[in-house]
């Protein structure tokens, strides 16, 4: 089963491709991921993406496209793949139909107008690796799991939020007419109860 999961930033992609991945059994394919591992490795396509990162820029669409088909010839994505934060744009969609075109594409659905909050209420453990909100935990400042300092990501702020919307709905919006006309759009209401939604997507797959 290959698919993708689409969403506005802040809309829980992460947490239910960690279950979906979980359920399924499928590699849980983040660009964001994929970006740190090729630099921290120093891999070619990670120096290369290191220095278009360094001068501030987005990675450009060649060099995100040949990261992720590098990553799908791995031994595991043969059943499959969950793939999060790609495709970003119709050009990067494109190419991929071309490699290896998902089966189902799961959009999660929220009230943009909430967004803002949700991002900046997270918070997030470097020790354990837990990701939490003030709405659940409160404003403290440990993680209720492991007792460390808990962080806030550099760009959960109001003003970072405003523009990673304004990318979201310019670039990747786009891609939900255009999953649409190939039958193989899901849409998922995003604001509810995570095991809601989870249970929602489960349902449909």
């Amino acid at each position: 089963m290959k698919l993708i999961l689409l969403g506005a930033p802040g809309s829980g992609k992460g947490t239910q491709a960690a279950y979906i991945s979980d359920k399924y059994d499928l590699p849980h394919i983040s660009t964001g991921d994929l970006f740190r591992e090729n630099i921290k490795e120093k891999t070619p396509l990670g120096l290369k993406v290191k220095a278009v990162m360094d001068t501030g820029n987005l990675c450009p669409d060649d060099l995100t496209v040949e990261l992720v088909k590098d990553r799908l010839n791995n031994a595991d994505c043969k059943v499959g793949y969950l793939l999060d934060g790609f495709p970003r744009d119709l050009v990067q969609a494109v190419a991929l139909d071309e490699i290896s075109a998902p089966d189902k594409v799961i959009n999660l659905v929220v009230d943009l107008s909430k967004i803002e909050h949700r991002i900046t209420g997270r918070r997030s453990c470097q020790f354990c690796g837990g990701s939490f909100h003030v709405d659940f935990i409160g404003n403290v400042d440990n993680c209720p799991t492991c007792g460390e300092k808990l962080t806030i990501r550099k760009d959960d702020n109001p003003e970072t939020v405003k523009e990673r919307l304004d990318v979201y709905q310019t670039q990747t919006a786009p891609l939900i007419e255009y999953y649409s006309k190939q039958g193989k759009l899901i849409n998922i209401n995003g604001d509810q109860s995570i095991d809601k939604v989870f249970e929602d997507i489960v349902k449909v797959l």
